[in-house]
């Protein structure tokens, strides 16, 4: 199972670091995106971790950082100079078999958590 946590309600500018938390199965085996999906559209490809390598959206790189504790079997997602567009609610997913062609298609995971509301007033 993965619980995604750590949402809220902030201003534009301010940062918010989402956390996705595993149990029964070890991060280590697995690649780990965020999605994000926005009242009345599509769900989103924001970020991935798979086996050292980070992949990011072009909407959020270089504001975005996602990161693995393994002691913790926990993936992270720091989100810093948050923008309006970036509410969402946020979704943490695993797979074992992505590749990193397939990485941002959320039809490669297996595993979906809840998501956590994140929003950013102007």
């Amino acid at each position: 199972q993965l619980q995604a946590s750590g949402g809220g309600l902030v201003q534009a500018g301010d940062s918010l670091k989402l956390s996705c938390a595993a149990s029964g199965m070890a991060f280590s085996r697995y690649a780990v995106g965020w999605f994000r999906q926005a009242p009345g559209k599509e769900r989103e490809f924001v970020s991935a971790f798979k086996w050292g390598d980070r992949h990011y959206s072009d909407s959020v790189r270089g504001r975005f950082t996602i990161s693995r504790d393994s002691a913790k079997n926990t993936v992270y997602l720091q989100m810093n100079s948050l923008k309006p567009e970036d509410t969402a609610v946020y979704y943490c997913a695993a797979t074992a078999r992505a590749i990193t062609s397939t990485i941002s298609n959320s039809g490669t995971y297996d595993y979906w958590g809840r998501g956590t509301q994140v929003t950013v007033s102007s």
